[in-house]
């Protein structure tokens, strides 16, 4: 078993059009790497030096990662993570 990730239509480029990926890791941080070796440069759009991209929200089944842990959030097999840039306007 895996961790899905649901990869919103900006950012389908980079997955070969693929609306989910599978990934392994213990921790959000680690997912993310793993994605990036299957699909360069998806990492770079989600995550800075600071951590998360100021507008790019993530979810781990359901819960906002900003408020479990961010980067550091523990992920295990099974989970869904839900990437969606921000939206503003007016």
């Amino acid at each position: 078993m895996a961790i899905e990730v649901r990869i919103p239509t900006i950012l389908r480029n980079l997955t070969g059009g693929d609306k989910a990926v599978e990934g392994k890791g213990g921790t959000l941080d680690e997912l993310f790497t793993d994605l990036d070796g299957r699909h360069p440069g998806l990492r770079d759009r989600l995550v800075d030096d600071k951590g998360l991209r100021k507008f790019v929200n993530v979810y781990l089944n359901d819960e906002d990662v900003r408020f479990l842990g961010g980067l550091d959030t523990e992920v295990a097999d099974g989970d869904s993570v839900t990437i969606l840039p921000a939206v503003a306007g007016g």
